[in-house]
């Protein structure tokens, strides 16, 4: 594979004929990174539609799913793992809800509190929903072995922690 070329290949030539000041290795890695990003979008969409979700239900779903059973989590807590404002989480939940996906239920150690609690059928799609998105993300993955997704993992994860540290 060593001979062969990609259109990123092609690109940064260009500009390394054109720019020879510049050192063009940044382009190596996140123009691919940021094509790989389409693909992954695009797999990402087609598992969700698949599964009946739009990719927010799914992230609320999954945050439930991850929670193990009774698959239920306060609204602060799935704030804090969808990383969304107050308001956008109330009609989130609001929309689930409506979907027939979650249940909102009175928290019983605290009667003021409510807990999101995720249904059997917002179950049957989350768990649906990551079986499509993982089988679509091992086929993006099909050209590397084992050993060279491992490696990818852990130089993306070195990449990530440090702008996690920012």
């Amino acid at each position: 594979m060593a001979d062969q070329h990609d259109e990123v290949d092609r690109i940064v030539t260009a500009w390394e004929r054109e720019r020879p000041d510049l050192t063009f290795s940044p382009l190596q890695v996140l123009s691919r990174v940021g094509r790989l990003s389409r693909h992954l979008d695009h797999a990402r969409r087609d598992a969700f539609t698949r599964s009946k979700l739009e990719s927010w239900e799914f992230d609320v779903l999954s945050a439930l799913r991850r929670a193990g059973k009774p698959f239920t989590l306060s609204p602060k807590q799935l704030l804090t793992q969808t990383l969304v404002s107050s308001g956008t989480m109330t009609n989130r939940i609001d929309r689930l809800v409506g979907r027939g996906l979650v249940e909102r239920r009175t928290d019983p150690h605290d009667g003021r509190g409510i807990l999101v609690v995720m249904t059997a059928t917002g179950q049957a799609q989350v768990d649906a929903a990551i079986t499509r998105l993982v089988d679509a993300e091992s086929e993006l993955l099909s050209s590397l072995s084992d050993d060279d997704q491992q490696i990818l993992a852990s130089l993306l994860r070195r990449l990530l922690l440090g702008f996690d540290a920012l």
